[in-house]
Order: structure tokens, then sequence, then C-alpha cells
């Protein structure tokens, strides 16, 4: 038998089924009733779960099980579940892009203050060059006088 503490990505339905003490025939119910539970299908057409399904299967059963809500009163409170779920992924995503913004804005400001420099450095390089020649000059008359 398989050892089913370690966590996989697709779970079969008879994995499921011994992992949430849920029946089979019920999953296959859960999945007509919740909009949330919709495992896909390998080639052979079996049902693959992935841990998230799981995860809304252990929801579901609480709901209904312990908490002894109705299929309509469980579908509701799923419902703003996944709503609170998708605006804090949105919330995530925002900030995310906003610090990716920010960054973006960093650099930008590094790249001016690097060429800034690079122009600064340009012109004092282009004024020591000058300065060096005169004195170079200033040598060689001073040599050829002596």
């Amino acid at each position: 038998m398989k050892d089913l503490s370690i966590k996989k990505l697709y779970y079969s339905i008879s994995e499921v089924s011994k992992l949430t003490s849920v029946e089979q025939y019920i999953l296959r119910y859960w999945e007509t009733e919740f909009e949330q539970l919709r495992p896909q299908k390998n080639r052979a057409g079996n049902r693959i779960y992935t841990n998230k399904d799981i995860d809304i299967i252990l929801k579901i059963k609480t709901l209904l099980r312990d908490k002894k809500y109705t299929i309509e009163g469980a579908k509701q409170i799923l419902n703003s579940l996944t709503e609170q779920q998708e605006l804090l992924e949105k919330e995530e995503f925002n900030q995310n892009s906003d610090i990716s913004v920010e960054s973006n804005s960093i650099s930008k400001n590094t790249l001016k203050g690097q060429s800034a420099n690079f122009e600064l450095n340009s012109k004092l390089n282009e004024e020591l060059k000058k300065d060096l020649k005169e004195i170079k000059n200033l040598l060689l008359e001073i040599y050829y006088k002596l």
C-alpha cells in the first residue's frame, strides 16, 4: 500500500477517499453540487485530485458534517470564502506590482544618476587632459630655457 503521508501532485479518488474519510460516491456527488470542486481527469478518464481539491473537500466535509450546514448553506459559505481568497490574491498581486513599479522607478533613477555621473566624469577627464597638456607644455618650455 502507498504511503499517503507523502505529498504528491495528484491523487486518485480512492486515495482522496482514504485521506478525507469521505466515500467515493459522495465525492462524485459533491462535484455536481460544488463548483469549486472540479478535479481534472487523466487520459484514461480517471479523476485526479490536487492538494487544493483535497482542501476544498475537507472544508465541505467540515461544513456539512461538523457544522451541520445544508448543501445550500455550505455553497454560500464556500462562495464567500472563494471571493475572499480571490480578493486577497488580487491585493497581494497589486502589492507585488507596486513593489515592481517602485523597483523599476528606482532602477530608472539609478540609471539616470549613473548617466549623470558618467557625463560629469567625462567632463572632468577632459579638463584633466587639458590641464596635463598645459603642464607638459610649461615643463617643456622650462626645460628648453635651461
